[in-house]
């Protein structure tokens, strides 16, 4: 049984992969994080994008008192400010989830979501949500493929 414990424990200190260095991106032109959290992360291949709500980062337009379309576009559009700190384009964009406070929405937020987007389009999840931070109607998280 030592002998095992032993074993067992070279093969982990010798074949568990070590974890990547986690790096931030932050852009200065993307709304700021309003909490203890980070706008991106890099870790290894991947950056992990925070959940984007529609909010002005120059802070001068309510965004919550315009229709979804206007808010998905600025999402899209902090999502890209985000991407573009870590020299990442939408392009890049593996995986998306797509948070609404209306599933009605879906068609308004779709067509947005389809200029921003091209073939092959990143997997995505859409979710109904009973609300979101500062009553907007949609907020967007994206995993990207770092180059």
């Amino acid at each position: 049984m030592r002998l095992f414990g032993l074993a067992l424990a070279m093969l982990l200190a010798c074949g568990a992969p070590a974890l990547a260095e986690k790096i931030l991106i932050e852009s200065p032109e993307a709304p700021k994080a309003i909490g203890p959290y980070s706008q991106a992360i890099k870790n290894g291949g991947l950056v992990f994008a925070s959940g984007s709500p529609p909010f002005d980062p120059a802070g001068k337009i309510d965004y919550s008192l315009l229709d979804v379309t206007a808010q998905t576009r600025r999402v899209l559009d902090n999502i890209a400010l985000t991407l573009g700190a870590g020299k990442l384009t939408l392009a890049d964009v593996v995986s998306a989830t797509v948070y609404v406070t209306d599933v009605n929405d879906f068609a308004a937020v779709n067509a947005v979501y389809a200029f921003y987007f091209k073939a092959p389009y990143p997997a995505r999840t859409f979710v109904q949500v009973a609300k979101l931070l500062h009553n907007v109607k949609v907020e967007i998280t994206v995993i990207a493929a770092a180059k």
